[in-house]
């Protein structure tokens, strides 16, 4: 995701186990009953203390709740409490904290009109975490570096992707990310919509250009998988963008659908190779373009809304199991065929997992919990994606319990001599 518009593991099944009858009771069974014993006998049951805990959770959720655990929207304040009108006609309820609870989040994204200083980024993010009563939030952000800085009002300005490219030092990647995942870590953010993996062959491409790591795809995937680790590095989730590849357009895709025109041997060869290179590196999300690849599919839908793209080629065919995220949903590009309620619901049926942005979060909410009902989304997909998204927070820590960001922690990370220096000593291995 690009900008803000306008005014605005498969399912793992619990084990199960039947429990003995009384001493001598009759089994239902041809056989006789064993004799009793002195010990109690054993069952295949776990202890409830050594249950899978992504289960264990998921089990206690509601239909309504795991529905909310999809769903990524902006809010609009900079505390919890912030009461606002665009967030009362947006969301039908006035704070951050009563948007959360009404429609059970299951993540935030956070925008400059957030962010005023450390000590209220870090009251956000604690106070947002307290608004999620039964599952702890991600909360995420786009902090590429260069040009898309979400957090520049606040974090060590480092050189966007064409500079760290320009270095040929992945060693360099992975330490920027490393450190913007820590400054990130340190104001309570979990999950950065970063790094671009997108190879930028088109020099009238209006939307990636420098974002990019460069036009090689072998190095724009040297890159990309170092970045990722550093992100590991650093504890907070890494999310390669924009699938299956942005590089080829001239086309913005928030305003408008673009046509990516590569065949499927161009696509092996340019696009896919930093894609491949992130997730063998372990990257936590693949986020998903709102563009047209007539090679992988021929429907005209938007990769964000088709199936062969994100579950046949991203999940079957790459071996991605990781969290799939959509670019925002309120961009152009995938508003073209389909109103807003629609949209979520055909980019769950694709396989996304990360519901990001919807432009109306109501109507996109009612209509997926309708489309569980009725179940044209089944009991099942809800949960691969909701047990996808619960294995990422237990990944970084936040199954359970949330960290507690400290101001005066954030103060000592943020812009430090440290990262200021290694911001310089990008620069300087760039010329």
């Amino acid at each position: 995701m690009l900008r803000r518009i306008g005014t605005t593991g498969l399912l793992v099944l619990a084990m199960t186990a039947c429990g003995g009858g009384g001493a001598g009771a009759a089994p239902t069974g041809g056989k006789a009953a064993p004799p009793a014993q002195s010990t109690p006998p054993q069952t295949s049951r776990p202890p409830q203390a050594q249950a899978d805990p992504v289960q264990r959770v998921l089990s206690k959720l509601s239909v309504e709740e795991k529905v909310g655990q999809l769903f990524m929207p902006v809010l609009y304040g900079t505390a919890p409490d912030t009461v606002s009108g665009e967030n009362q006609a947006r969301y039908a309820a006035q704070t951050p904290a009563k948007v959360i609870a009404k429609y059970h989040l299951g993540g935030v994204i956070l925008f400059p009109q957030n962010v005023k200083s450390t000590s209220q980024v870090v009251g956000l993010t604690n106070g947002l975490q307290r608004s999620a009563k039964k599952v702890p939030l991600l909360v995420g952000t786009d902090q590429e570096n260069g040009l898309v800085s979400r957090m520049s009002a606040l974090m060590t300005p480092f050189p966007g992707a064409a500079t760290i490219g320009a270095t040929k030092q992945p060693a360099l990647s992975r330490a920027v990310a490393k450190a913007t995942g820590e400054e990130l870590r340190a104001l309570g953010v979990n999950l950065d919509f970063a790094p671009v993996a997108d190879v930028n062959v088109n020099p009238r491409n209006p939307v990636i250009g420098r974002r990019a790591f460069g036009d090689d795809p072998e190095r724009v995937a040297t890159m990309v998988a170092a970045a990722v680790k550093g992100f590991a590095d650093a504890k907070v989730a890494a999310t390669a963008k924009h699938f299956p590849g942005h590089g080829d357009t001239a086309v913005d895709s928030h305003t408008g659908l673009p046509v990516i025109k590569h065949t499927k041997a161009e696509w092996e060869r340019i696009d896919a190779p930093p894609f491949k290179a992130a997730i063998e590196a372990g990257v936590d999300a693949v986020m998903s373009a709102h563009l047209v690849f007539p090679k992988l599919d021929p429907s005209g839908d938007p990769a964000t809304l088709s199936k062969p793209i994100l579950t046949g080629l991203l999940r079957e065919k790459l071996g991605f199991d990781g969290v799939i995220s959509t670019d925002a949903l309120n961009m152009g590009g995938v508003r073209k065929k389909y109103n807003d309620g629609e949209i979520s619901v055909r980019a769950v049926l694709a396989g996304a997992d990360l519901l990001l942005m919807p432009n109306d979060l109501p109507k996109a909410y009612q209509a997926v919990l309708a489309a569980v009902k009725s179940g044209r989304i089944s009991a099942q997909r809800l949960d691969q994606s909701v047990t996808r998204l619960l294995k990422l927070k237990q990944a970084k820590g936040l199954l359970t319990e949330a960290p507690v960001a400290s101001a005066e922690e954030a103060a000592g990370v943020l812009r430090s001599s440290e990262h200021r220096k290694l911001a310089a000593k990008v620069a300087r291995a760039a010329r």
